[in-house]
C-alpha cells in the first residue's frame, strides 16, 4: 500500500457541507487524525482506525499522521471549517518543515473546506462582500498586543472583520477588550453580527451594534463579524439581512 497524507476540512456542522472531495477521501482513509471532537465527526467502519487528541497537540499529532504516512497508510487529518483557516494544514507543514526528511517525499494534499466565515456570512447575507480580513481573538499562539495592534489597523482601513475564537472561559477578559477596541476605532452604531453554532440545530444568529453587543453574546462556537463604514442592514421579519456593497466610496 503506497502512503498518503491529505488534510481536509469537515466544514462548519452540517453534513451537507462536507464536500464530496473530502468525502471520498474519507472512504478511501485507513487512518484519521484530529482533534477528538472533529474525528468524532468520521463515522466508524471496517478498516478505518480513529486517532483523536486534545485540541493543543496539533504538532504532536501532525508528526504522528506525518509518520503513519510514512508507514504506507492512506491518512486523513480533519479540521473543522476549511484546514488552511487557523487550523490544521499549517500545522502539519509546520512538522514537515523540522521534522523526518522522508516526510517530504510523501504524497500530501490540502482539501479545502466550507470555513466558519463563510457560513455565518452567508447566513445573514453578504457582510464580506467587500474587501475584509479574519483574525483569531486567542492569544494562545501570539500576544495580545499583536491582536489589539491588527485590530486597531483593520478597523482603520475599514475592512469588514471576521473573529475567530472570540471567548472562551479561560480567555473571558480578551473578547470585551475587542469590543472596548471596536468602539472606540469605529463608533457605536458599527453592525455587529453572532453567528453561533452555524448550520447545525443549535445555530443562532444575532445582528446588534457595537453599542449594544456584550462580551456574553460570544463562546468558543461563535463567529463574529464586524461590518466596515459601508455595511449596510436591510430589516425584514425574522433575521435582517446585511451586506457590504461589492464597491467602495
Amino acid at each position: 500500500m503506497s502512503g498518503w497524507l491529505k488534510i481536509v476540512g469537515l466544514g462548519p456542522g452540517a453534513e451537507t457541507m462536507i464536500t464530496p472531495e473530502v468525502s471520498a477521501a474519507l472512504l478511501e482513509a485507513t487512518d484519521v487524525v484530529g482533534y477528538v471532537p472533529y474525528v468524532n465527526r468520521v463515522a466508524p467502519r471496517a478498516g478505518l482506525v480513529r486517532h483523536g487528541s486534545d485540541n493543543r497537540e496539533e504538532i504532536r499529532r501532525a508528526e504522528q499522521a506525518l509518520q503513519l504516512a510514512l508507514g504506507g497508510h492512506q491518512v486523513v487529518v480533519v479540521s473543522s471549517g476549511d484546514p488552511g483557516v487557523f487550523a490544521m494544514a499549517a500545522a502539519v507543514f509546520e512538522a514537515l518543515e523540522a521534522g523526518d526528511a522522508q516526510w517530504r517525499t510523501l504524497d500530501i494534499q490540502v482539501l479545502p473546506g466550507i470555513s466558519a466565515m463563510l457560513a455565518a456570512s452567508a447566513s445573514v447575507g453578504a457582510p464580506l462582500g467587500h474587501d475584509f480580513c479574519c483574525i483569531n481573538l486567542s492569544d494562545n499562539l501570539k500576544p495580545w498586543a499583536l491582536i489589539e495592534k491588527r485590530l486597531r489597523l483593520a478597523a482603520e482601513a475599514d475592512f469588514a472583520m471576521a473573529f475567530y475564537n472570540p471567548r472562551s472561559r479561560a480567555r473571558p477578559a480578551g473578547f470585551e477588550r475587542t469590543l472596548e477596541v471596536l468602539r472606540e476605532a469605529c463608533g457605536p452604531d458599527r453592525l455587529i453580527i453572532f453567528a453561533r453554532a452555524v448550520s447545525t440545530p443549535e445555530e443562532t444568529i444575532r445582528v446588534t451594534t457595537l453599542e449594544q453587543a456584550t462580551p456574553d453574546m460570544a463562546d468558543m462556537r461563535t463567529l463574529v463579524i464586524v461590518g466596515s463604514q459601508q455595511t449596510r442592514l436591510i430589516e425584514r421579519s425574522g433575521v435582517p439581512l446585511v451586506y457590504t456593497p461589492r464597491s467602495a466610496d
